[in-house]
């Protein structure tokens, strides 16, 4: 039985600490406001921008996750979480092995390249700027500390896709503009397939990709939801000749591990989607 901290417990932290807590592990989740009673996550308050609200802490923990988002798009926020935050946390968990939540924002390609965890990442934008530099900060703090760059995360109440493909959208089609996606449930699968290696003493790296097996173009994506929804198909959108065409995100270390996808495509992932009601 292993001594767990989830920073940050919105819908995949909470799911990954009841799963966690019932393979008997000890689950703490920290969270601003965190509900008032949980039968499987012992929660505290407190706010990693603050380090006086960490103080307070045990630090006595076998494996820490950070799952912690900003609360907005904007540079303050993001330095918030990946800069103070982040500072305040590997302070007080120093020596505590952690399993950092990342995004494949980090990587910049864009003309349909493939990327894997050994491509580059050097992003233009700021606050995926503030990510990478986060990674580099926590993969210097501890050897055994892990990030794991997740792609575009979908699922119930993550439905913009879906809402998108409802309202007849102009979509790029040629050039392909390739998306890439993983379902929130397999977000969980992976955090504590990696954490149950860690904890078993098995080999891990230090990075990993994860993201389904199916970076597949948004045209496709929406013109299969709109049909699913029995809505009218995208009309397609006129681009010129330098049109982005995204990434297509490579899962293979993380397949190679032995880690199998609940849901390996959008068309097993979005299942759940049915025709609007009138």
């Amino acid at each position: 039985m292993a001594k767990i901290l989830i920073i940050g417990c919105g819908g995949i932290g909470a799911a990954l600490g009841r799963q966690l807590a019932g393979q008997g592990h000890r689950v703490t989740g920290l969270k601003r406001q965190p509900p008032a009673v949980d039968d499987e996550i012992h929660y505290l308050a407190a706010d990693i921008a603050e380090a006086a609200t960490l103080a307070k802490l045990e630090a006595d923990f076998d494996q820490v996750f950070f799952i912690v988002s900003a609360d907005g798009r904007n540079e303050q926020s993001y330095r918030a979480v990946y800069q103070t935050g982040l500072n305040n946390v590997l302070e007080r968990f120093s020596g505590v092995p952690m399993l950092f939540v990342s995004s494949t924002s980090v990587y910049a390609q864009w003309r349909g390249e493939w990327v894997d965890e050994t491509s580059a990442a050097e992003p233009d934008d700021l606050n995926s700027r503030l990510i990478r530099q986060a990674e580099k900060q926590v993969l210097a703090a501890n050897p055994a500390n892990i990030v794991v760059r997740f792609s575009g995360i979908y699922g119930p109440g993550r439905e913009h896709l879906v809402r998108l493909a409802a309202a007849t959208p102009a979509i790029q089609q040629t050039p392909p503009y390739y998306t890439n996606r993983i379902h929130q449930d397999d977000c969980v699968g992976v955090l504590e397939f990696l954490c149950s290696r860690r904890l078993a003493g098995m080999p891990v790296e230090s990075c990993y990709l994860a993201s389904d097996d199916d970076p597949a173009p948004m045209w496709e994506v929406v013109s299969w939801l709109a049909e699913r929804q029995h809505c009218p198909p995208p009309v397609i959108k006129p681009v010129g000749d330098d049109a982005s065409m995204n990434k297509r995100c490579d899962n293979a270390r993380l397949k190679a591990l032995g880690y199998r996808f609940r849901y390996p495509g959008y068309k097993e992932g979005y299942r759940w989607v049915k025709p609007a009601q009138d």
